[in-house]
């Protein structure tokens, strides 16, 4: 069944929005993200050693402009989405849905926090402000009519999910502003994400639609029109085998003690796959995963197997990359 309003929200009355109001637009509490900075971070200083004369200011400024830059696009998402949201069961309680905002004051709070970020991201390296600058762009295609991928099947995921190497670019940048990483490492990284949103998504799909209906999912989001339960889940399956796929070509490529890594990595998306068709999944709100254990130990399991390839050299494992055949007597 459809939510049923309030009072005050069938006669648009809302209470006016303050200070506090303003700043919880910008989503703060969700800079847990920006974990994914770190491997871009980890990646550069094991391949390419440290390239700058200042990484710890860099690292600070990095971490500075990512928050800003991705408040920015919380800011236009909250505020552009205000309408949608409302026909959603827990995304109807944003502030943006049930506060009278100024229009005005968002925009000064978007252009503020964009400043912001690409200031920082400048001081620190050229590298970092060009990503800073595709970070807040990112926002506008993604948010903003008349692009607005959000709203397009599949171009959603996708354009959504740049956010992630772009992450990863920000962590490699601080300490390495000189280079990019392996494309095969962004690629992956990006098929990373959209594995974890399609999911998302999926999970939404399947708990929203049993609860209420496609009719109102719609109305929440307009690319919900054009997907199914099986078109979201085979997406999910595309996306982890692409990635699956990049991933390897860069552990064979830079590192063949990293190929120990990927039945890890295997189970880590079969868990999250599996978690999100749970009811009630965190995987709706991926800011919250922290509180998922069994997810927190395998990402612990990864990041220890990591730190050891890294440093333990496995010489048999180089017959892996050499043309061998199996005899026949």
């Amino acid at each position: 069944m459809e939510k049923i309003e309030s009072a005050e929200e069938q006669l648009g009355v809302k209470e006016e929005g303050g200070f506090c109001d303003y700043l919880a637009i910008a989503r703060l509490d969700h800079s847990t993200k920006h974990v994914f900075i770190v491997p871009g971070i980890v990646f550069a200083y094991v391949l390419r050693g440290v390239h700058t004369n200042t990484p710890v200011l860099n690292i600070v400024l990095g971490l500075l402009a990512a928050i800003c830059v991705a408040s920015a696009n919380y800011v236009i998402n909250e505020w552009l989405d205000r309408d949608f949201d409302k026909h959603h069961p827990t995304k109807s309680q944003r502030t943006a849905v049930r506060r009278s905002l100024d229009g005005l004051v968002v925009f000064g709070e978007w252009v503020a926090f964009v400043i912001a970020g690409i200031s920082f991201a400048l001081l620190a390296s050229k590298t970092m402000f060009f990503i800073a600058c595709i970070f807040a762009i990112q926002g506008i295609v993604y948010n903003v009519p008349p692009i607005r991928t959000k709203d397009k099947a599949y171009l959603d995921v996708i354009s959504e999910s740049i956010n992630n190497p772009l992450r990863l670019m920000i962590g490699w940048a601080m300490i390495d502003p000189t280079t990019l990483p392996p494309s095969s490492i962004i690629v992956s990284y990006w098929l990373g994400r959209a594995f974890l949103m399609a999911a998302k998504r999926l999970s939404e799909y399947t708990e929203i639609v049993k609860s209420h209906s496609k009719q109102v999912l719609s109305k929440y989001r307009a690319s919900f029109a054009e997907y199914t339960s099986v078109s979201l889940t085979v997406s999910c399956f595309v996306y982890a085998m692409l990635s699956s796929f990049f991933i390897s070509v860069f552990l064979l490529k830079y590192r063949i003690e990293y190929v120990v890594l990927m039945p890890i990595i295997t189970v880590l998306f079969s868990y999250y796959l599996v978690l999100s068709l749970r009811p009630g999944s965190s995987a709706q709100k991926p800011e919250k995963l922290f509180k998922e254990r069994g997810l927190i130990i395998l990402v612990m399991i990864l990041a220890g197997s990591f730190l050891v390839t890294t440093f333990v050299d496995i010489p048999s494992l180089e017959q892996l990359t050499k043309q061998r055949y199996i005899a026949l007597p």
